[in-house]
């Protein structure tokens, strides 16, 4: 499996006698090329479970593996670099650097990957923009462009290392119905263009409707949608 999620439960201390359970045996199998969409209410454990699968959180109890690795075995500074390696991440804001023009931002990732061809990570990071429709704001900064246009560079940017694993956390919360349509379609096309894998958790439906498989988080249980 490309990737893995066994059992996995997520559970925080409290000040009472019994913790926070957020997630309670979850399962997930993923290979590449595969996307799904997950859908709950907040607080039901969406987000949680997109953090723990980033390595960004751990989980109480149950394993990831990803190609194989189960990265929480990992030393931190190993780990660091298999998540910016193999792992993007996009975002309801979409964090760029007002400081930095749009190619710049998409570049930042590539910053502390030493495995990259800085000449072949520029060329493809252009690639990328021209794909997402911004081939003509190439030097503009986040201030220029509008919040659609902001999301593709973020986009961009998670792509940019080209990883196995795509993470979106309400990528089209943010825009309007417009925007969010053009936004949803497009991150899906360039899922299936890169052959990655794709989780993306929201509250929108009508992002939900442009996967084939969906998922419902309720109380911390995923199931799949029939």
């Amino acid at each position: 499996m490309s990737l893995l999620v066994n059992q996995v439960t997520k559970e925080y201390p409290t000040r009472g006698p019994a913790p926070l359970t957020v997630l309670r045996g979850v399962n997930l199998q993923l290979e590449r090329g595969e996307a799904v969409a997950i859908m709950g209410p907040s607080g039901s454990g969406k987000s949680t479970l997109l953090h723990i699968l980033g390595t960004l959180d751990r989980p109480t109890r149950g394993t990831v593996t990803l190609e194989g690795i189960n990265p929480f075995q990992l030393p931190e500074s190993e780990l660091a670099a298999f998540r910016n390696a193999r792992i993007g991440f996009i975002f309801q804001d979409h964090h760029l650097l007002p400081q930095c023009s749009v190619l710049e931002n998409v570049l930042i990732p590539t910053l502390v990957n030493r495995s990259t061809q800085p000449a072949e990570t520029e060329a493809y990071a252009r690639d990328l923009l021209a794909r997402v429709g911004l081939a003509a704001r190439l030097d503009h900064r986040p201030a220029e462009l509008s919040g659609g246009e902001r999301q593709r560079v973020a986009i961009a940017r998670a792509l940019v290392l080209k990883p196995i694993l795509l993470l979106a956390d309400e990528p089209t919360g943010n825009l309007d119905r417009s925007n969010a349509q053009a936004v949803g379609e497009l991150l899906v096309q360039l899922q299936e263009q890169e052959r990655n894998m794709l989780v993306v958790v929201t509250h929108s439906s009508e992002l939900a409707k442009l996967f084939a498989r969906r998922y419902d988080m309720n109380d911390g249980v995923l199931e799949a949608r029939k």
